[in-house]
């Protein structure tokens, strides 16, 4: 799949905000979700009326202050091209999490991006998220020197397993739920992701290996990740709601 120069936003120009300021959403989108149980990838699979990832994308549209949005996708996905949506595709997905980021940062300094520009990368299977969420993570990492996450104070008791039982009981006053988006200069994460491999799972943990502490800014319950069969129904009628 060819890869297209990203447009910015009409509503973004260079007198509203510096070009260090520019805001760029990445969409890892190229995972095949053997947890969820579905059949093909899970992010395609069909979630009040629509696929997950459309859901995704509307919420990110919402956004005016992005100056653009792209998705990654594995080389051969043609879901894009035959949806027919005015997205920005590149088509240079990795084995892992990680590298598909990874090659996505590269692909955004490729079509037009600065290295001091931010990035919010952000799950694609995360379709719950809105437009009011990601803004309230921008306005919080702005200013900020590292840049942040959404994230969530875990709110159950936290117990410690082996071999089935329960090992101990965690303290859980200062532990969190890591949620997407996450916000991060572009070079400063290329070079964290670089430095620390593909055994990351987030890009935070990529900054905190290099010693950075990133903002932690506090999400939303319904902002989960559709992770398992269970997760679709529930996803279903959180949107549902929503509509009515």
């Amino acid at each position: 799949m060819p890869q297209t120069p990203l447009q910015t936003s009409d509503t973004f120009s260079s007198q509203t905000a510096a070009e260090h300021d520019r805001l760029w959403a990445l969409i890892p989108c190229a995972g095949n979700g053997s947890r969820s149980g579905a059949q093909g990838p899970k992010q395609y699979q069909s979630v009040a009326g629509k696929p997950m990832v459309m859901h995704t994308l509307a919420a990110f549209a919402g956004v005016a202050r992005l100056a653009g949005t792209l998705v990654v996708v594995s080389a051969g996905d043609g879901f894009f091209e035959k949806s027919n949506v005015p997205v920005q595709v590149s088509a240079c997905g990795g084995a892992t999490r990680a590298q598909t980021v990874a090659n996505g940062l590269h692909a955004l300094l490729q079509q037009g991006a600065s290295p001091q520009d931010w990035v919010l990368v952000h799950d694609a299977a995360r379709c719950l998220v809105t437009a009011e969420q990601i803004n309230a993570l921008i306005d919080a990492c702005l200013l900020d020197a590292v840049g942040g996450l959404l994230a969530l104070p875990l709110p159950d008791t936290l117990k410690q397993g082996s071999q089935g039982r329960v090992a101990c009981t965690l303290e859980r006053s200062d532990k969190w739920l890591a949620q997407t988006p996450q916000m991060f200069r572009i070079g400063a994460l290329q070079a964290a992701l670089a430095a620390v491999g593909d055994a990351v799972t987030d890009e935070s943990s990529a900054m905190e290996a290099m010693g950075q502490s990133p903002l932690l800014v506090h999400g939303s319950a319904q902002n989960f990740k559709v992770t398992y069969p269970q997760d679709f129904a529930l996803a279903e009628s959180v949107l549902l709601s929503r509509r009515n």
